[in-house]
């Protein structure tokens, strides 16, 4: 079968906050087909101010907790990056992107079927890596 990619409306640049991007990328990743036992928090990290736009970079971060294992061993984040243009209109939506942590690749909500495995993957990743140490 075919999968649609669930997206949200995203704001246009004039009506952009910080606290606004934050709450969007909420309501984005609760589209995400993730299982129940996965907890996030999302945080702002900064504002990067370039030539033709202006990003706002956040972390949202992923972990399963468990009744014996209260404090999970490892997390895995997603980071979102919000870009306001300077040479669009200001009526114009505005950009967003994801990365995981630990991979380069640029993924756009709009264009990307999450996946929790990939959470999954970087989690495993950590806990392999700290067990080897």
């Amino acid at each position: 079968t075919e999968y649609v990619i669930k997206n949200i409306q995203w704001m246009t640049g004039e009506n952009f906050t910080v606290e606004r991007g934050q709450q969007q990328i909420e309501e984005a990743i609760s589209m995400w087909q993730v299982h129940e036992s996965w907890r996030h928090w999302s945080e702002f990290l900064h504002e990067e101010d370039l030539e033709y736009s202006k990003r706002h970079h956040y972390r949202v971060c992923w972990s399963i907790p468990t009744r014996r294992k209260p404090i999970p061993q490892a997390t895995a984040s997603v980071y979102f990056v919000i870009e306001i243009s300077k040479v669009k209109p200001a009526t114009s939506p505005v950009e967003v992107f994801f990365t995981l942590e630990s991979s380069r690749l640029i993924h756009r909500p709009e264009q990307c079927q999450f996946r929790e495995k990939w959470l999954k993957d970087i989690i495993e990743n950590k806990i392999i890596l700290m067990e080897r140490l």
